[in-house]
């Protein structure tokens, strides 16, 4: 088939790089406009514009997808179909409705579960057993076309939204391709998505990583491993930032005479955190100014008492 991929992070590249070494052509990929990025504001590539580039494929960067001069740009490449990842805008209907096969989007959530700008993440942090991806036949909605294939991916206990993101990605470019083989073959059968089962993942910001103790522990400690590596995960100390990064749950046989965020025990490499039920023990951290560490490195040097608060 003729292809025009459609993304924009990291996420993406491992899918259009198994589109690139397919028997597919990847004939053009359209991708987000180049962004300032640091301190010095300088223009940037997407991931997958650098991946394109690298496998000399054409790159369109439209500022807006609904903008009239794009549609004739795309016409030009005569895609078969058009594959969609983590691209980052809502595909007009003059868009989907231009390949023989349509649009076919990659998505990082078992659909109807998740739709929106983060699953993944909101996976870890809901608890889920259970994420995976879904190949959708795209429509004019948020996320609501048909499923096309699906793959399940169980969760570790331990999973962060990091370790999770890897993961999705790299069954994305297997799971596309088995579409597509079935999609020439006419084998397809798609089934239109439980909508009233969905639910949503909005998008992430810093402000949702401060962390509110009289939550529990439980949920705290989902938090901390669904914004773990970005936005993380946060609270503070001595007035400064103090982002924690690991953290197990430790059932309360007793009820204390602590404060949410109230530190009730310290020892050689933990300390443990009163929440609104149940305790949290801190494995990892990151003090403001100061490198990632585990807490017993921390320890070394930071005095820390039983009257110490967080919040």
């Amino acid at each position: 088939m003729r292809v025009v991929f459609m993304g924009t992070p990291d996420f993406a590249v491992p899918t259009l790089a198994a589109l690139l070494e397919s028997r597919h052509e990847v004939v053009g990929v359209v991708t987000q406009p180049d962004r300032p990025k640091g301190r010095s504001g300088k223009l940037h590539p997407s991931p997958v514009k650098e991946k394109a580039l690298e496998a000399d494929v054409p790159v369109l960067q439209p500022e807006k997808v609904k903008d009239p001069a794009f549609l004739p740009e795309l016409e030009k490449l005569v895609p078969d179909v058009i594959v969609v990842v983590a691209f980052g805008q809502i595909l007009p209907e003059s868009v989907l409705n231009l390949p023989k096969y349509g649009c076919m989007n990659v998505h990082a959530s078992l659909l109807p579960k998740l739709r929106g700008a983060a699953p993944i993440q909101w996976s870890v942090i809901d608890g889920d057993k259970e994420s995976g991806v879904t190949i959708m036949q795209m429509d004019k909605g948020l996320d609501t076309g048909d499923i096309l294939l699906v793959e399940k991916y169980t969760l570790d206990p331990k999973e962060t939204g990091g370790s999770l993101f890897d993961k999705l990605s790299g069954l994305g470019g297997p799971l596309l391709l088995q579409a597509l083989e079935q999609a020439e073959q006419g084998t397809l059968s798609p089934v239109p998505q439980e909508h009233e089962k969905h639910t949503y993942a909005k998008m992430l910001s810093k402000a949702l990583g401060e962390i509110d103790f009289t939550k529990d522990a439980i949920v705290i400690e989902r938090l901390i491993r669904g914004l773990n590596p970005w936005p993380s995960a946060y609270t503070h100390l001595d007035g400064k930032m103090l982002k924690l990064w690991d953290a197990d749950v430790k059932a309360q046989e007793q009820t204390l005479a602590a404060k949410p965020g109230q530190i009730v025990e310290v020892g050689k490499d933990y300390f443990t955190v009163q929440t609104g039920r149940d305790l949290l023990v801190i494995r990892s951290l990151q003090l403001e100014g100061k490198k990632r560490m585990d807490t017993e490195a921390f320890l070394r040097g930071y005095s820390l008492t039983e009257e110490s608060i967080l919040s």
